[in-house]
């Protein structure tokens, strides 16, 4: 049986209705009067002053097709299936959900005219519903018939108000027609209904906050609508377990975390084994700072899961923040053991080791990545911090200098004020001091306060006997932000000492030492 045509088999659970002489299609609402002489002349009324004898043949056959749709669907010829569901609906406009199946079918396949005929046909019933209208005006849209669409949108709001395909289908329109105002209108018409479903108010939500990110300009008050939609939804004390999950859904996309976790927290406890709840409740917890929430979460995750990488990822970023170093190692690896591709833990793992003095291992990683995935900004810096580390300063540069490219390249965002200050140390170690100087220059002007770039600037002149006044300013502009940072003291007595203050000089040096927590040959 052709899988899509499988869904109409389904539908004949209801020929027992009308076997048993029901209304055909969903409970009778009322009729919508012409919304406009144009969107009338497309809808096609039935023939009036028909005899119940006629009614009741008409209906006969709407039966004997459908089933004839039926029998050809489970011997696989689904052509013949089709003609038989098309005479139904025709028989019989009203059998919505036959309807509506044979418009979602004719819309997939771009047979957009059919899918008109058919719902005009079905809409000109005094029982077609708001449903109806809404998928003719979808379908009056994808054949770029909008002031149709628009008609039949209206139509459809004005006969189920508790309906949103209407809005949606009425805002997207002014949307790509470049109305952004009255596409905004319609969700707010939306909202002063008065629906008692709580899916009609959590769509509502989804439909603002998708506006917003076509429109970030106005973030802040349309965050505020999605909160709100999402606080009706609440009210209503859904009990559906798909319905409370996209609710907790809305609550975290917003960045009500509080709300958010209050929902997560209710799946969690009712349906336990529900995939991703636990997921969603770490990374709440990892943006609000509640790690050690987090952290129970993910080992529930990876126990539960033993193969979960990403549970092990965030496990070690934790453990990292929290400098147990040798777990975050631990992490880190086991998320790379279950998945080589995880290209984030490589480029973490290596910062790691770099920091725990590990050059080399870090180099060993990074090749391994160079090997694996495209060349980057962060292969590359991180590539430059390793060779820095094992003092390695010619590769070091050559390093930095690609991660430089590639960021002005297409990563501009990643040239910060700790870059250009780890590109400037190196150059400096290199012996590159006015290359230095430069980059020591750019990471000042993007972080003029950066006490540890004044500093190290500042000493590299005075040990050069450079720019000894200028020197001078920034070590004492450093002492200024960090008092009792000894290394600075220390640079403050070496630039003096330089400047042929030797009597200031030593008054600082004595600073440092009474200052430094350990003895440091340099400073006796």
């Amino acid at each position: 049986m052709n899988r899509s045509l499988h869904g109409l088999a389904v539908i004949a659970i209801l020929g027992g209705a009308w076997l048993s002489g029901c209304a055909s299609g969903p409970r009778a609402e009322k009729s919508v009067g012409r919304p406009g002489e144009s969107f009338a002349k497309e809808r096609r009324s039935k023939p009036g002053g028909e005899t119940s004898e006629e009614s009741a043949e008409r209906r006969v056959r709407a039966i004997a097709h459908f089933a004839a749709g039926i029998s050809a669907e489970l011997n696989d010829d689904d052509t013949v299936a089709l003609e038989h569901y098309l005479k139904s609906a025709a028989a019989d406009p009203g059998h919505e959900a036959l309807v509506l199946e044979l418009a979602r079918r004719f819309l997939q396949s771009k047979q957009v005219d059919q899918a008109i005929d058919l719902l005009a046909k079905a809409t000109g019933s005094p029982r077609a519903s708001g449903k109806l209208l809404a998928w003719l005006g979808l379908a009056y849209a994808e054949a770029g018939k909008t002031d149709l669409a628009i008609q039949a949108d209206q139509a459809a709001i004005k006969q189920s108000p508790d309906l949103l395909m209407g809005y949606r289908n009425l805002s997207a329109i002014y949307q790509e027609s470049r109305q952004p105002g009255e596409a905004l209108k319609v969700l707010d018409d939306a909202g002063g209904g008065s629906s008692g479903d709580p899916q009609f108010w959590i769509e509502l939500g989804e439909l603002y906050a998708n506006y917003s990110q076509l429109h970030p300009e106005e973030s802040q008050s349309l965050k505020l609508k999605v909160v709100a939609t999402l606080n009706r939804a609440a009210t209503l004390k859904p009990e559906n377990l798909l319905v409370i999950q996209r609710l907790a859904d809305g609550y975290k996309s917003a960045g009500e975390y509080a709300r958010a976790e209050e929902y997560y927290l209710e799946l969690l406890d009712r349906f336990p084994a529900l995939p991703g709840t636990r997921e969603k409740l770490a990374d709440i917890y990892l943006r609000t700072g509640k790690k050690d929430k987090a952290a129970e979460q993910l080992a529930a995750i990876s126990r539960d899961n033993p193969r979960n990488e990403q549970a092990y990822y965030y496990l070690g970023n934790i453990a990292y923040q929290e400098k147990r170093f040798s777990d975050a190692a631990d992490y880190f690896e086991q998320a790379l053991t279950l998945k080589p591709e995880f290209e984030p833990v490589y480029y973490r793992l290596a910062e790691l080791k770099i920091n725990l003095n590990k050059p080399q291992e870090a180099l060993e990683l990074l090749e391994k990545a160079r090997a694996r995935f495209k060349q980057s900004f962060l292969l590359e810096f991180l590539s430059g911090a390793a060779h820095a580390g094992a003092r390695n300063y010619a590769e070091a540069v050559k390093h930095f200098t690609e991660a430089e490219v590639r960021a002005k390249a297409g990563e501009p965002d990643s040239l910060t004020y700790s870059f250009y200050f780890q590109f400037g140390s190196t150059l400096e170690r290199h012996g590159d001091y006015a290359e230095a100087e430069k980059y020591f220059r750019k990471c000042l002007e993007l972080s003029p306060n950066f006490a540890e770039a004044m500093n190290y600037l500042g000493y590299m002149w005075a040990d050069r006997g450079e720019n000894l006044h200028e020197a001078k300013k920034l070590i004492e502009k450093a002492v200024e932000l960090e008092p009792k940072n000894a290394a600075y003291l220390d640079s403050l007595g070496w630039v003096l000492f330089k400047l042929k203050q030797p009597g200031e000089a030593l008054e600082w040096l004595q600073k440092a030492v009474q200052q430094s927590k350990e003895p440091d040959p340099t400073l006796y």
